[in-house]
């Protein structure tokens, strides 16, 4: 099922993106299809929210556990909602000029209509999730000292390590 693997140098701390990743209540301000965001519990490495995305005609709900290792790793467990599974982890690296950051995402619908419409577009919705993040940096945090490149893994595999 659609598994999307992506790697990008940003101008930004790890600490800083890791903030921003971790900060679940916040999603609905800035990332596509996220409708609503509710952190049930929190804690200083774990935390377990529920999400509200909303695709065209569709809107479903899913909890998931999300381990946080700061500043370097944020790996996301499903727990209940309209998935057979959904894993996802960032993993954040220092860099010279600010980090690098890993995403890799795994998922299939229970629902096959709606994992037929995902699937169309998924890949490209990915990106544009990504390239919200790098946006909400660059509110957050202020503009950047230069332009980077967005640049796709080659291998998916490679990232979930």
């Amino acid at each position: 099922m659609p598994t999307f693997a992506n790697r990008v140098d940003v101008p930004y701390r790890p600490d800083q993106l890791f903030d921003l990743v971790a900060d679940v209540d916040k999603y609905p301000e800035f990332l596509p299809w996220c409708g609503a965001a509710r952190v049930r519990t929190r804690a200083e490495t774990e935390l377990l929210a529920d999400l509200t995305i909303r695709f065209g005609p569709f809107q479903e709900t899913f909890a998931s556990r999300v381990s946080l290792e700061r500043p370097h790793r944020i790996r996301a467990r499903y727990e209940n909602g309209p998935f057979r599974y959904l894993n996802n982890q960032w993993v954040f690296s220092p860099r010279p000029a600010g980090a690098q950051v890993d995403f890799w995402v795994d998922f299939e619908f229970r629902n096959r209509i709606l994992q037929a419409a995902i699937g169309a577009v998924f890949s490209e919705a990915v990106k544009r999730m990504v390239s919200a993040f790098i946006k909400r940096a660059r509110d957050v945090y202020g503009a950047p000292p230069s332009t980077h490149i967005l640049t796709q893994a080659a291998d998916p595999a490679a990232l979930r390590s």
